[in-house]
């Protein structure tokens, strides 16, 4: 199933040597499951506030930034690997993907959205 599915998405966006200040892509996963579907998205440090998710068509747009926010004023830097900067991610999904019911949280450094179909949500609805 995974395969299958896999040929599906696009990943719009590459990690190609993203550099502090330039626009980066944070690594993505994307599962297939009986209610619709489960995004993690690889997002250490970023904040919740700092986030903007979107749903148009079948392509789910993630954005926002990543700010530096641990240190102090009056120092220079020795060395700098951490990207802060703003950051986008767009997947495209084998079919639309609007009206679906989205809900997102953190967990240890992953955003993980739920995108639940609206006959799924209906089905446990009425089973309740």
């Amino acid at each position: 199933m995974a395969k299958s599915t896999n040929r599906y998405f696009q990943f719009l966006g590459s990690s190609k040597n993203a550099r502090s200040g330039q626009l980066w892509y944070p690594a993505a996963d994307v599962y297939r499951t009986p209610e619709g579907w489960v995004v993690k998205v690889e997002l250490a440090g970023v904040s919740v506030e700092d986030v903007e998710i979107d749903v148009q068509g079948n392509v789910l747009t993630i954005a926002g930034c990543r700010k530096d926010r641990s240190c102090g004023y009056g120092g220079s830097y020795e060395q700098m690997e951490i990207t802060y900067s703003r950051f986008e991610k767009t997947l495209k999904f084998p079919a639309s993907i609007e009206g679906v019911k989205l809900d997102h949280m953190f967990e240890n450094g992953l955003l993980i959205i739920r995108l639940k179909r609206g006959e799924a949500v209906e089905t446990k609805a009425d089973a309740v």
